[in-house]
Protein backbone atom coordinates (compact mmCIF):
# COMPACT_ATOMS: atom_id res chain seq x y z
CA UNK A 1 0.00 0.00 0.00
CA UNK A 2 2.90 2.38 0.64
CA UNK A 3 3.45 2.19 -3.27
CA UNK A 4 -0.26 1.98 -4.35
CA UNK A 5 -1.76 4.78 -2.42
CA UNK A 6 0.77 7.35 -3.56
CA UNK A 7 0.46 6.08 -7.16
CA UNK A 8 -3.70 6.83 -6.82
CA UNK A 9 -3.25 9.94 -4.97
CA UNK A 10 -1.03 11.50 -8.23
CA UNK A 11 -3.74 9.30 -10.71
CA UNK A 12 -6.53 10.92 -9.09
CA UNK A 13 -4.93 14.29 -9.96
CA UNK A 14 -4.41 15.43 -6.47
CA UNK A 15 -0.84 16.39 -5.06
CA UNK A 16 0.79 15.18 -1.75
CA UNK A 17 2.87 15.73 1.14
CA UNK A 18 4.39 13.25 3.25
CA UNK A 19 4.98 12.90 6.83
CA UNK A 20 7.25 10.75 8.09
CA UNK A 21 9.20 10.50 11.13
CA UNK A 22 12.48 8.42 9.75
CA UNK A 23 13.21 9.55 6.24
CA UNK A 24 15.81 6.95 5.91
CA UNK A 25 13.71 4.26 5.38
CA UNK A 26 12.76 5.20 2.90
CA UNK A 27 15.95 6.26 1.24
CA UNK A 28 17.09 2.14 1.83
CA UNK A 29 16.58 -0.06 -1.42
CA UNK A 30 13.06 -1.90 -1.70
CA UNK A 31 10.80 -3.67 -4.12
CA UNK A 32 10.41 -1.13 -6.56
CA UNK A 33 12.27 0.57 -8.63
CA UNK A 34 13.97 4.21 -8.70
CA UNK A 35 13.11 6.45 -5.93
CA UNK A 36 10.22 5.13 -3.33
CA UNK A 37 6.76 6.69 -4.56
CA UNK A 38 6.78 8.30 -1.10
CA UNK A 39 9.18 10.33 -2.11
CA UNK A 40 7.00 11.81 -5.01
CA UNK A 41 5.31 14.13 -2.77
CA UNK A 42 5.24 17.74 -3.40
CA UNK A 43 6.40 17.98 0.42
CA UNK A 44 8.07 15.73 2.23
CA UNK A 45 8.15 16.73 5.81
CA UNK A 46 9.98 14.74 8.87
CA UNK A 47 7.43 15.26 12.02
CA UNK A 48 7.65 13.04 15.30
CA UNK A 49 4.18 11.31 13.90
CA UNK A 50 4.42 8.68 17.08
CA UNK A 51 3.45 11.53 19.80
CA UNK A 52 0.00 12.89 18.19
CA UNK A 53 0.06 15.87 20.64
CA UNK A 54 3.26 17.49 19.53
CA UNK A 55 2.00 16.48 15.64
CA UNK A 56 -1.29 17.74 16.06
CA UNK A 57 -0.22 21.83 16.58
CA UNK A 58 2.44 20.85 13.77
CA UNK A 59 0.18 20.06 11.35
CA UNK A 60 -2.31 22.65 11.96
CA UNK A 61 0.78 25.30 11.04
CA UNK A 62 1.24 23.58 7.92
CA UNK A 63 -2.44 23.27 7.18
CA UNK A 64 -2.73 27.08 7.76
CA UNK A 65 -0.65 26.95 4.34
CA UNK A 66 -1.09 23.94 2.53
CA UNK A 67 -4.54 23.93 2.96
CA UNK A 68 -5.00 19.90 2.88
CA UNK A 69 -7.82 18.49 1.75
CA UNK A 70 -7.63 14.88 3.90
CA UNK A 71 -5.05 13.20 5.51
CA UNK A 72 -4.64 8.82 5.14
CA UNK A 73 -2.25 6.50 5.91
CA UNK A 74 -0.96 3.20 4.29
CA UNK A 75 0.32 1.84 7.40
CA UNK A 76 -1.45 0.22 10.50
CA UNK A 77 0.05 1.52 13.15
CA UNK A 78 -1.23 5.14 12.44
CA UNK A 79 -4.61 4.53 11.59
CA UNK A 80 -5.69 6.40 15.10
CA UNK A 81 -2.95 8.84 14.48
CA UNK A 82 -5.02 10.10 10.93
CA UNK A 83 -8.32 9.83 12.69
CA UNK A 84 -7.11 12.22 15.44
CA UNK A 85 -5.69 14.63 13.08
CA UNK A 86 -8.61 14.60 10.63
CA UNK A 87 -11.06 14.92 13.36
CA UNK A 88 -8.70 18.08 14.91
CA UNK A 89 -8.86 19.75 11.78
CA UNK A 90 -12.34 19.07 10.46
CA UNK A 91 -11.37 16.59 7.73
CA UNK A 92 -12.85 13.83 6.32
CA UNK A 93 -12.77 10.62 8.25
CA UNK A 94 -13.64 8.23 10.45
CA UNK A 95 -14.13 8.98 14.00
CA UNK A 96 -11.23 8.04 16.72
CA UNK A 97 -12.61 6.04 18.77
CA UNK A 98 -14.24 4.10 15.83
CA UNK A 99 -11.00 3.50 14.65
CA UNK A 100 -9.94 2.49 17.92
CA UNK A 101 -12.25 -0.29 18.05
CA UNK A 102 -11.77 -1.20 15.14
CA UNK A 103 -8.12 -1.66 14.71
CA UNK A 104 -8.10 -3.05 18.62
CA UNK A 105 -8.16 -6.97 18.61
CA UNK A 106 -9.55 -7.27 22.21
CA UNK A 107 -11.55 -3.86 21.43
CA UNK A 108 -13.22 -5.24 18.57
CA UNK A 109 -14.26 -8.83 20.96
CA UNK A 110 -15.83 -7.15 23.27
CA UNK A 111 -18.08 -4.74 20.85
CA UNK A 112 -18.70 -7.31 18.67
CA UNK A 113 -20.22 -9.88 22.15
CA UNK A 114 -21.62 -6.49 23.22
CA UNK A 115 -23.78 -6.39 19.65
CA UNK A 116 -25.03 -9.96 20.39
CA UNK A 117 -22.66 -11.42 17.82
CA UNK A 118 -21.35 -15.12 17.56
CA UNK A 119 -17.65 -15.61 17.87
CA UNK A 120 -14.73 -17.07 19.80
CA UNK A 121 -14.77 -17.44 24.12
CA UNK A 122 -12.19 -14.88 24.77
CA UNK A 123 -10.41 -13.17 27.64
CA UNK A 124 -7.76 -9.93 28.10
CA UNK A 125 -4.60 -9.87 30.27
CA UNK A 126 -1.66 -7.78 30.86
CA UNK A 127 0.34 -10.48 32.98
CA UNK A 128 1.13 -14.22 33.22
CA UNK A 129 -0.96 -14.73 36.29
CA UNK A 130 -3.77 -13.29 34.32
CA UNK A 131 -3.35 -14.96 31.23
CA UNK A 132 -2.06 -18.40 33.03
CA UNK A 133 -5.88 -18.14 34.94
CA UNK A 134 -7.75 -17.21 31.79
CA UNK A 135 -6.21 -20.06 29.88
CA UNK A 136 -6.87 -22.52 32.51
CA UNK A 137 -10.48 -21.16 32.54
CA UNK A 138 -11.41 -20.97 28.46
CA UNK A 139 -9.04 -24.37 28.02
CA UNK A 140 -6.33 -25.71 25.80
CA UNK A 141 -5.76 -25.23 22.49
CA UNK A 142 -6.03 -21.65 22.50
CA UNK A 143 -4.76 -18.48 20.09
CA UNK A 144 -2.52 -15.82 21.41
CA UNK A 145 -2.76 -12.88 20.22
CA UNK A 146 -0.99 -9.23 20.63
CA UNK A 147 -3.88 -6.36 20.23
CA UNK A 148 -2.07 -4.17 18.26
CA UNK A 149 0.15 -5.57 16.02
CA UNK A 150 0.15 -6.36 12.54
CA UNK A 151 1.09 -8.96 9.95
CA UNK A 152 0.18 -12.01 11.99
CA UNK A 153 3.13 -11.12 14.39
CA UNK A 154 3.32 -12.82 17.29
CA UNK A 155 -0.33 -14.81 16.67
CA UNK A 156 0.51 -18.10 17.84
CA UNK A 157 -1.81 -21.51 18.18
CA UNK A 158 -0.87 -23.25 21.64
CA UNK A 159 -1.39 -26.43 22.95
CA UNK A 160 -0.61 -26.26 26.55
CA UNK A 161 0.46 -24.05 29.34
CA UNK A 162 4.13 -24.63 28.58
CA UNK A 163 3.41 -23.20 25.04
CA UNK A 164 1.30 -20.51 26.59
CA UNK A 165 4.31 -19.59 28.42
CA UNK A 166 6.71 -19.55 25.98
CA UNK A 167 4.61 -16.80 23.63
CA UNK A 168 3.88 -14.68 26.48
CA UNK A 169 7.27 -14.04 27.26
CA UNK A 170 8.11 -13.96 23.27
CA UNK A 171 5.16 -10.95 23.04
CA UNK A 172 6.47 -9.35 26.51
CA UNK A 173 9.66 -9.06 25.03
CA UNK A 174 8.71 -7.09 21.63
CA UNK A 175 7.42 -3.65 23.69
CA UNK A 176 7.65 -1.71 20.64
CA UNK A 177 6.39 -1.85 17.12
CA UNK A 178 8.08 -1.62 13.93
CA UNK A 179 7.32 2.05 13.98
CA UNK A 180 9.02 2.73 17.50
CA UNK A 181 5.58 2.65 18.98
CA UNK A 182 5.18 1.12 22.20
CA UNK A 183 2.30 -1.40 21.96
CA UNK A 184 -0.39 -1.93 24.30
CA UNK A 185 1.08 -4.38 27.17
CA UNK A 186 -2.06 -6.76 27.03
CA UNK A 187 -2.63 -10.06 25.24
CA UNK A 188 -5.75 -11.31 24.07
CA UNK A 189 -6.34 -15.14 24.24
CA UNK A 190 -8.88 -16.55 21.90
CA UNK A 191 -10.90 -20.09 21.95
CA UNK A 192 -9.48 -21.54 18.08
CA UNK A 193 -11.50 -20.82 15.11
CA UNK A 194 -11.38 -24.13 12.79
CA UNK A 195 -12.41 -24.01 9.37
CA UNK A 196 -10.73 -22.05 5.89
CA UNK A 197 -10.14 -18.53 6.32
CA UNK A 198 -11.57 -15.68 3.71
CA UNK A 199 -11.84 -11.93 4.39
CA UNK A 200 -14.75 -9.32 2.56
CA UNK A 201 -13.37 -6.52 1.16
CA UNK A 202 -16.06 -3.59 1.72
CA UNK A 203 -16.28 0.43 2.08
CA UNK A 204 -18.87 1.59 3.94
CA UNK A 205 -19.73 5.54 2.81
CA UNK A 206 -22.25 7.54 5.84
CA UNK A 207 -22.88 4.31 7.72
CA UNK A 208 -24.13 2.37 4.36
CA UNK A 209 -21.38 -1.07 3.64
CA UNK A 210 -21.12 -2.02 0.09
CA UNK A 211 -19.14 -5.46 -0.24
CA UNK A 212 -17.43 -5.94 -3.32
CA UNK A 213 -16.63 -9.46 -2.39
CA UNK A 214 -14.82 -12.18 -0.56
CA UNK A 215 -11.03 -13.09 -0.97
CA UNK A 216 -10.22 -16.74 0.12
CA UNK A 217 -6.74 -17.23 2.05
CA UNK A 218 -4.32 -20.02 2.22
CA UNK A 219 -2.70 -20.32 5.45
CA UNK A 220 0.88 -22.41 6.68
CA UNK A 221 3.66 -22.51 9.39
CA UNK A 222 2.24 -24.16 12.25
CA UNK A 223 1.81 -23.18 14.88
CA UNK A 224 2.05 -19.57 13.60
CA UNK A 225 -0.97 -17.84 11.12
CA UNK A 226 1.17 -16.99 7.92
CA UNK A 227 -0.67 -16.14 5.18
CA UNK A 228 0.52 -18.58 1.83
CA UNK A 229 -1.65 -17.09 -0.56
CA UNK A 230 -5.20 -15.44 -1.69
CA UNK A 231 -7.41 -15.79 -4.60
CA UNK A 232 -10.66 -13.43 -5.35
CA UNK A 233 -13.28 -14.10 -5.80
CA UNK A 234 -13.06 -16.84 -3.29
CA UNK A 235 -14.42 -20.26 -5.06
CA UNK A 236 -17.75 -20.29 -2.55
CA UNK A 237 -21.82 -21.31 -3.28
CA UNK A 238 -23.71 -18.43 -2.70
CA UNK A 239 -25.34 -18.94 0.68
CA UNK A 240 -21.89 -19.18 2.03
CA UNK A 241 -20.86 -15.51 0.43
CA UNK A 242 -24.13 -14.02 1.61
CA UNK A 243 -23.08 -15.48 5.80
CA UNK A 244 -19.96 -14.18 5.16
CA UNK A 245 -20.71 -10.79 4.19
CA UNK A 246 -23.89 -10.32 6.48
CA UNK A 247 -21.19 -11.05 9.42
CA UNK A 248 -18.61 -8.93 8.21
CA UNK A 249 -21.30 -5.83 7.96
CA UNK A 250 -22.52 -6.30 11.00
CA UNK A 251 -19.01 -6.67 12.65
CA UNK A 252 -18.73 -3.20 11.35
CA UNK A 253 -21.52 -1.79 12.51
CA UNK A 254 -21.25 -3.34 15.96
CA UNK A 255 -17.47 -1.33 16.55
CA UNK A 256 -19.17 1.83 15.08
CA UNK A 257 -16.62 2.05 11.44
CA UNK A 258 -19.56 4.57 9.42
CA UNK A 259 -17.17 5.26 6.85
CA UNK A 260 -13.70 3.68 4.95
CA UNK A 261 -12.35 0.69 3.32
CA UNK A 262 -12.06 -2.70 5.22
CA UNK A 263 -10.57 -5.99 5.32
CA UNK A 264 -12.40 -8.13 7.36
CA UNK A 265 -11.03 -11.76 8.12
CA UNK A 266 -13.12 -14.78 9.13
CA UNK A 267 -13.38 -18.67 9.63
CA UNK A 268 -15.61 -20.94 8.24
CA UNK A 269 -16.49 -22.74 11.24
CA UNK A 270 -18.98 -25.46 11.43
CA UNK A 271 -21.42 -23.27 13.27
CA UNK A 272 -21.03 -20.62 10.66
CA UNK A 273 -19.11 -17.67 9.99
CA UNK A 274 -16.90 -16.11 12.59
CA UNK A 275 -14.98 -13.09 12.80
CA UNK A 276 -10.95 -13.09 13.24
CA UNK A 277 -10.40 -9.66 13.09
CA UNK A 278 -11.23 -6.27 11.51
CA UNK A 279 -8.75 -3.95 9.57
CA UNK A 280 -9.69 -1.02 9.01
CA UNK A 281 -8.52 0.11 5.70
CA UNK A 282 -7.31 -1.57 2.04
CA UNK A 283 -6.28 -5.34 2.21
CA UNK A 284 -2.50 -5.80 2.20
CA UNK A 285 -0.91 -8.48 0.23
CA UNK A 286 -2.31 -7.17 -3.26
CA UNK A 287 -5.07 -8.39 -2.27
CA UNK A 288 -6.33 -4.94 -3.43
CA UNK A 289 -4.71 -5.50 -6.98
CA UNK A 290 -6.72 -9.30 -7.49
CA UNK A 291 -10.25 -6.80 -6.69
CA UNK A 292 -9.16 -4.15 -9.38
CA UNK A 293 -8.02 -7.45 -11.94
CA UNK A 294 -11.66 -9.11 -11.55
CA UNK A 295 -13.91 -6.07 -10.75
CA UNK A 296 -12.47 -3.16 -12.07
CA UNK A 297 -12.90 -1.37 -8.55
CA UNK A 298 -9.35 0.52 -7.55
CA UNK A 299 -9.52 0.16 -3.66
CA UNK A 300 -6.48 2.15 -2.85
CA UNK A 301 -8.36 5.20 -5.27
CA UNK A 302 -11.67 4.83 -3.48
CA UNK A 303 -9.66 4.77 -0.19
CA UNK A 304 -8.00 8.09 -1.06
CA UNK A 305 -11.68 9.60 -2.45
CA UNK A 306 -13.10 8.85 1.03
CA UNK A 307 -10.11 10.57 2.85
CA UNK A 308 -11.17 14.04 0.49
CA UNK A 309 -14.65 13.30 1.43
CA UNK A 310 -15.88 12.36 -2.43
CA UNK A 311 -18.50 9.56 -3.05
CA UNK A 312 -16.61 6.86 -4.87
CA UNK A 313 -17.77 4.87 -7.88
CA UNK A 314 -17.95 0.90 -6.63
CA UNK A 315 -19.60 0.33 -9.94
CA UNK A 316 -18.36 -3.27 -10.77
CA UNK A 317 -17.50 -3.74 -14.50
CA UNK A 318 -16.79 -6.92 -16.45
CA UNK A 319 -12.62 -6.92 -16.86
CA UNK A 320 -12.69 -10.68 -18.76
CA UNK A 321 -10.62 -12.01 -15.57
CA UNK A 322 -12.83 -14.27 -13.86
CA UNK A 323 -10.22 -15.07 -10.80
CA UNK A 324 -7.05 -13.69 -9.49
CA UNK A 325 -4.51 -15.26 -7.47
CA UNK A 326 -1.24 -14.28 -5.53
CA UNK A 327 0.77 -16.90 -4.05
CA UNK A 328 4.03 -16.02 -1.71
CA UNK A 329 7.24 -18.03 -1.94
CA UNK A 330 7.91 -18.48 2.19
CA UNK A 331 11.18 -19.27 3.37
CA UNK A 332 12.42 -22.62 4.37
CA UNK A 333 14.63 -21.32 6.96
CA UNK A 334 16.32 -18.00 8.33
CA UNK A 335 19.55 -17.59 6.36
CA UNK A 336 20.95 -15.54 3.58
CA UNK A 337 19.63 -15.76 0.66
CA UNK A 338 22.18 -17.16 -2.24
CA UNK A 339 19.77 -17.09 -5.17
CA UNK A 340 16.23 -18.65 -6.22
CA UNK A 341 15.91 -20.79 -8.88
CA UNK A 342 12.95 -21.95 -11.19
CA UNK A 343 12.20 -17.72 -11.96
CA UNK A 344 12.28 -18.82 -15.52
CA UNK A 345 9.29 -20.64 -15.70
CA UNK A 346 7.51 -18.10 -13.75
CA UNK A 347 7.96 -14.95 -16.43
CA UNK A 348 7.03 -17.23 -19.35
CA UNK A 349 3.99 -18.82 -17.94
CA UNK A 350 0.45 -18.00 -19.16
CA UNK A 351 -1.36 -16.25 -16.59
CA UNK A 352 1.02 -14.60 -14.88
CA UNK A 353 0.60 -10.42 -14.37
CA UNK A 354 2.83 -9.89 -11.80
CA UNK A 355 6.35 -11.72 -10.06
CA UNK A 356 9.21 -10.83 -7.85
CA UNK A 357 11.76 -12.84 -5.99
CA UNK A 358 14.14 -11.31 -3.29
CA UNK A 359 17.25 -11.04 -4.13
CA UNK A 360 20.95 -12.39 -3.94
CA UNK A 361 22.34 -11.33 -0.23
CA UNK A 362 18.74 -10.80 1.37
CA UNK A 363 18.99 -11.78 4.97
CA UNK A 364 15.39 -13.47 5.83
CA UNK A 365 14.20 -14.86 9.19
CA UNK A 366 11.97 -17.80 9.60
CA UNK A 367 8.37 -18.19 7.86
CA UNK A 368 6.48 -16.62 11.62
CA UNK A 369 4.56 -13.91 9.91
CA UNK A 370 3.60 -12.45 6.78
CA UNK A 371 7.34 -9.83 7.30
CA UNK A 372 9.28 -12.91 5.50
CA UNK A 373 8.10 -13.56 2.33
CA UNK A 374 11.24 -14.16 0.01
CA UNK A 375 8.44 -13.89 -3.57
CA UNK A 376 5.26 -13.98 -4.98
CA UNK A 377 3.71 -14.44 -8.15
CA UNK A 378 0.33 -13.24 -9.22
CA UNK A 379 -1.83 -15.11 -12.05
CA UNK A 380 -5.46 -14.17 -13.37
CA UNK A 381 -7.82 -16.84 -15.27
CA UNK A 382 -10.17 -15.79 -17.44
CA UNK A 383 -11.63 -19.04 -17.78
CA UNK A 384 -12.76 -19.66 -14.00
CA UNK A 385 -11.32 -20.04 -10.83
CA UNK A 386 -8.35 -21.43 -11.74
CA UNK A 387 -6.28 -18.72 -10.58
CA UNK A 388 -5.28 -19.98 -7.19
CA UNK A 389 -3.80 -23.53 -8.12
CA UNK A 390 -2.05 -22.22 -11.09
CA UNK A 391 -0.34 -19.21 -8.66
CA UNK A 392 0.45 -22.29 -6.27
CA UNK A 393 1.98 -24.59 -8.91
CA UNK A 394 4.59 -21.82 -10.17
CA UNK A 395 5.70 -20.91 -6.48
CA UNK A 396 5.88 -24.48 -5.69
CA UNK A 397 8.55 -24.97 -8.33
CA UNK A 398 10.71 -22.08 -6.80
CA UNK A 399 13.77 -23.21 -4.77
CA UNK A 400 15.91 -21.36 -2.63
CA UNK A 401 19.82 -21.73 -2.08
CA UNK A 402 21.48 -20.06 0.96
CA UNK A 403 24.68 -18.87 1.36
CA UNK A 404 25.70 -21.32 4.12
CA UNK A 405 24.80 -24.01 1.31
CA UNK A 406 27.11 -22.64 -1.47
CA UNK A 407 30.11 -22.23 1.62
CA UNK A 408 29.54 -26.00 2.86
CA UNK A 409 29.41 -26.87 -1.01
CA UNK A 410 32.62 -25.16 -2.03
CA UNK A 411 34.67 -26.68 1.06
Amino acid sequence: MSTLLPRAVREAGHRFTFLTRDLHHYLRPGGHEGVHPLLMADNVITAETNDLDMLLPQVQRLHEVLRFDGVVTSCDYYLGTVAGLAAHMGLPGVQPEAMERAYRKDLTRQRMQAAGLPGPAFAVSEDWLGAQAAARRLGFPLVIKPVDLCAGMFVRLVADETQLREAFDALDGFPVNARGQRRAPLVLLEEVLVGPEVSVETVTVDGVTTVLGVTDKSLAGHPWFVETGHMFPAALDAATVTAVCDMAVAALAAVGLDRGVAHTELRLTAAGPRVVEINPRPAGNQITELVRRVTGVDLPMVYTQLALGEQPDLTVTDTGVRSAAISFLLPPCAGSVAGIDGTAAVATAPGVVDWAVKPAGHRTGDAVSNNNYLGHVMVVDTAGPGARARAEKLVAGLAVRYAEDLAEALA
